[in-house]
């Protein structure tokens, strides 16, 4: 709490060293994964079908060991052991990969450095802030713009280097990016929350026991947003998948007599995010100044419509064009309100699960939203089955009712939400004024 007298950009200077960390830890994981599939089908000679169900595995497993890994930095190794641990067991399996011969136990240690790692550092988020703190609400999305940049710069370094100077090259450089992850975590330490006091916090939990079912609240609610966002993600997830696939047939990326490549349009919601954070988190400051601060479960129901609000456009633009090919004006448009409706909801949801930790779960609970991940991926392929039997503008309406379905469920929790978060404000008062008392 200390860092607050020392800022950064107006933030807690321990903001700026997550941020730096996490921005080169997803520079090393999407550069490699931008070449893993590449790799496969023409350097190891592995089948198409093969390589896909290794990703999808090595995927799915790399968002499914925070669980375990939370558990393991809340329980033994404190959070910033669990990182500096995780986030070298991550460059290990990197610079593993640029042998052939390992490939099998790279992609392993990857995903064992990953569950240690992942949850673990934007855990930390929330001790750089009092409970009454404004900026706390926030927070999440300047966070959000370090993924953001990293996932940007990872294909362009990695990706190029890997397929023009050779595959290892690729993944060495995502090797480099998450050492220069670890170097920023370790120097920039005194800035985050103190290991010490995080100590003393450990001994107050264990002291006096919580009655039994203490937390069973907390963690329903969780469930309850959880499954809200799964469902989001079912319409989300599809810019990657069936959007892509409209991008391809049912638009005219011609300009003149040169044609847009159908994968820069993907590459415009990493960039809009950076663009857009900046402006939005004025906005909020100005509305938090005012006394309109908002709540995390308002916002991102707003969030969620919006985003319906981006399907219901395409809907509209492809029922216009009918067989024809919209302008590739509308599908840039559709981004923009997209990612608008993106920030609202899902940085906000990674503060809402790190606030709502009970005290000892924080990096197991933030662990849970990353499992969010893998069960709206699900959901979004399941969905993404209608793509082919339904017209395209009949698929972006069901995307546009799910989303605002979402919002719906999303909203009917903010009260329970609110008193949840009032009384996690209050816990975390009396165990720091029991501290300070120590």
């Amino acid at each position: 709490m200390s860092a607050n007298q020392q800022t950064w950009f107006g933030q807690p200077r321990g903001l700026t060293i997550l941020f730096l960390t996490e921005m080169w830890e997803i520079f090393s994981y999407y550069g490699m994964r931008a070449l893993l599939v590449y790799y496969m089908t023409k350097q190891l000679l592995i089948g198409q079908e093969k390589a896909s169900l290794i990703y999808g595995t090595y995927v799915a497993v790399a968002y499914f060991t925070p669980i375990f890994g939370g558990l393991i930095a809340d329980r033994w190794l404190g959070k910033r052991r669990a990182v500096i641990i995780g986030g070298g067991i991550m460059a290990a399996g990197h610079f593993m990969m640029t042998f052939e011969p390992l490939f099998y136990p790279a992609l392993a240690t990857i995903a064992l450095g990953n569950g240690l790692f992942l949850p673990s550092l934007p855990s930390q988020i929330d001790g750089l802030y009092r409970p009454d703190d404004p900026r706390r609400g926030w927070a999440y999305n300047v966070y959000y713009v370090g993924i953001n940049i990293g996932g940007f710069l990872a294909p362009l370094v990695c990706g190029t280097l890997g397929e023009l100077y050779g595959w290892h090259w690729g993944f060495g450089a995502a090797g480099v990016g998450m050492l220069l992850g670890l170097v920023i975590y370790i120097l920039g330490g005194k800035h985050l929350p103190d290991p010490v006091r995080a100590a003393k916090q450990a001994l107050a939990r264990t002291a006096p026991k919580a009655p039994a079912g203490k937390y069973r609240s907390t963690f329903i609610l969780l469930f309850a947003v959880g499954l809200a966002v799964t469902v989001f993600r079912a319409a989300y997830e599809q810019f990657g998948n069936t959007l892509a696939l409209w991008a391809d047939v049912g638009i005219d990326r011609t300009i003149g007599s040169w044609t847009i490549p159908m994968t820069w349009f993907p590459s415009l919601n990493p960039l809009l995010v950076i663009m857009m954070t900046p402006l939005l988190l004025a906005h909020w400051s100005r509305r938090a100044q005012a006394g309109f601060a908002g709540s995390a479960m308002r916002k991102m129901a707003l969030g969620a419509l919006i985003v319906a609000a981006a399907y219901l456009l395409l809907t509209t633009v492809a029922f216009a064009a009918g067989t024809g090919r919209a302008s590739w004006l509308w599908l840039a448009l559709f981004f923009v309100v997209f990612t608008f409706g993106e920030l609202y909801i899902l940085p906000t949801g990674l503060g809402l699960f790190a606030r709502l930790a009970p005290l000892g779960y924080g990096a197991t609970t933030v662990a849970a939203w990353f499992l969010v991940i893998t069960s709206g991926s699900l959901s979004a392929g399941i969905v993404g089955t209608l793509w082919g039997h339904i017209s395209h503008a009949g698929f972006f309406a069901i995307l546009t009712v799910i989303s605002a379905t979402a919002a719906a469920m999303l909203f009917a929790l903010d009260r329970p939400i609110r008193r949840i978060e009032a009384a996690r404000a209050a816990e975390t008062i009396a165990l720091n004024a029991t501290l300070e008392l120590a």
